[in-house]
């Protein structure tokens, strides 16, 4: 990158505090975000007047919940570059979950709009909220060598763990697979939950004997507390999760590649849906269960 500059789409629970470890790290970060009251808690971010006004930065981010309100908020950002072509090396860097076949149709579209001087990168993370206010995550990039260590600075802003998983799309594909795990994982934990409430045993205990063995995970350190506590308060929408699922099979059918869990775990996403639980956290995965039982447990005080 030749300035300091960056463009950023997006200031959510995740894009926020990634704006503002960006400006911590000496970025001069110019954001866009559909609400004003994001800026309030962001001092040194300047405000954009709209996407197409950042048009001419180095970078641009957009941290939105999937590709179709990236697609709806770069319109008037690619009609302008219509009019006048970006600099060459221009990037626009995706780092919501996306579809990798999708984020690659959007990449044509930049590549067209912009005369060729723009591209796009996907850069999907991994690390939550927590990671994302700590400066902590993981990114995994989609893009040609160039560009990549192009945009290293950039992304070591963020995170901690960077890797270049091969061109456009790859980094898509790669959170499919985190998010695979991910969800099966916090699925899982959730029934074992359920089971061992369910017959008079202490889901704490059972948690903190299996965080010392095998079945221990980062999955389990992070999302264990919250299920054992039944503490839903939003960290991340659950209703991503289903999204996500639909990510993996749709990629594992374009690779002939056989998704059983993933099938069965996006199903029962599709029916926390369904339940009215998806605005709340992924945790919240163990109420979807409970409710499926033979006799439903209520979804407490602190379910929030």
């Amino acid at each position: 990158m030749t300035t300091n500059r960056v463009g950023f789409v997006g200031l959510g629970l995740m894009g926020a505090p990634m704006a503002s470890n960006l400006a911590g790290a000496g970025w001069n970060v110019t954001a866009w975000n559909r609400s004003d009251a994001a800026f309030e808690a962001l001092p040194g971010i300047n405000r954009a007047a709209s996407v197409a006004a950042l048009r001419d930065e180095d970078a641009i981010i957009f941290m939105l919940p999937d590709l179709p309100f990236i697609e709806e908020a770069a319109a008037e950002l690619l009609e302008s570059w219509g009019s006048s072509a970006p600099r060459p090396g221009t990037a626009v860097v995706v780092m919501s979950s996306v579809s990798p076949t999708g984020v690659q149709r959007f990449g044509e579209l930049v590549h067209q709009a912009s005369g060729g001087n723009a591209a796009v990168v996907d850069a999907p993370v991994s690390g939550g909220t927590a990671g994302a206010q700590s400066g902590t995550l993981a990114i995994m990039v989609g893009a040609d060598e160039g560009t990549f260590e192009q945009l290293g600075p950039l992304f070591q802003a963020m995170g901690t763990t960077v890797r270049r998983m091969g061109p456009l799309g790859s980094g898509s594909l790669a959170k499919a697979c985190n998010q695979l795990i991910v969800g099966t994982t916090t699925a899982a934990l959730a029934e074992a939950a359920e089971l061992a409430e369910r017959s008079g045993m202490d889901v704490g205990a059972l948690f903190e004997v299996l965080s010392g063995g095998l079945a221990g995970s980062r999955v389990l350190d992070n999302v264990g507390p919250r299920l054992a506590a039944k503490d839903y308060t939003p960290t991340g929408p659950a209703k991503f999760m289903h999204k996500d699922l639909g990510f993996v099979i749709a990629s594992a059918a374009a690779a002939g590649s056989a998704t059983p869990i993933a099938s069965a775990a996006h199903d029962l996403y599709a029916e926390l849906k369904r339940q009215g639980l998806g605005d709340q956290d992924l945790a919240v995965v163990r109420q979807a269960i409970a409710n499926l039982g033979r006799t439903p447990v209520p979804i407490t005080s602190n379910s929030n």
